[in-house]
């Protein structure tokens, strides 16, 4: 017998024939990968080192100029960010957290707390207000469009 002949049960046929996909959400094409910040301050990199020369130059040839304002402390105003998050839960997790941003000396360290409050906003609360809340945050941090499956290929 001619195994193309053969009849199928009904059941083959519902496994093999193709469903409609899903209605694809919004968050699958707007999705922006959040880096981690520089290990090295801009400060250091060339062009950081030639606005520096150029402040003090300016300083020597015209002392009448006022002086340039103080840099902004950004991680003490990332840190009060981190914890106003946290603020308001009343959660077990939330206490040892808010410890651990307290603590953290860099920028770089708080992109890696991000998760752990993601999880801890999500567990008290719901997680459509952990995502609001981990928006607020990963504005302190770079943002990159993903990358092409084709890009990743590439050698």
């Amino acid at each position: 017998m001619n195994p193309n002949n053969a009849s199928l049960p009904s059941w083959m046929f519902r496994l093999v024939t193709r469903r409609p996909l899903a209605p694809s959400s919004s968050l699958m094409h707007s999705r922006v990968e959040i880096c981690p910040p520089e290990l090295w301050p801009s400060s250091l990199s060339w062009r950081g080192r030639l606005n520096r020369l150029g402040s003090r130059l300016a300083a020597r040839v015209a002392p009448w100029l006022p002086e340039p304002a103080r840099p902004v402390n950004r991680l003490a105003l990332v840190k009060q960010e981190f914890q106003n998050s946290l603020a308001d839960l009343e959660h077990p997790a939330a206490g040892p957290l808010l410890a651990q941003i307290d603590r953290a000396r860099s920028l770089r360290e708080l992109w890696h707390l991000r998760s752990p409050v993601y999880g801890t906003v999500a567990m008290a609360r719901t997680q459509a207000d952990a995502e609001c809340r981990l928006a607020r945050l990963n504005r302190h941090f770079p943002a990159r469009a993903p990358r092409t499956g084709a890009a990743t290929l590439t050698v």
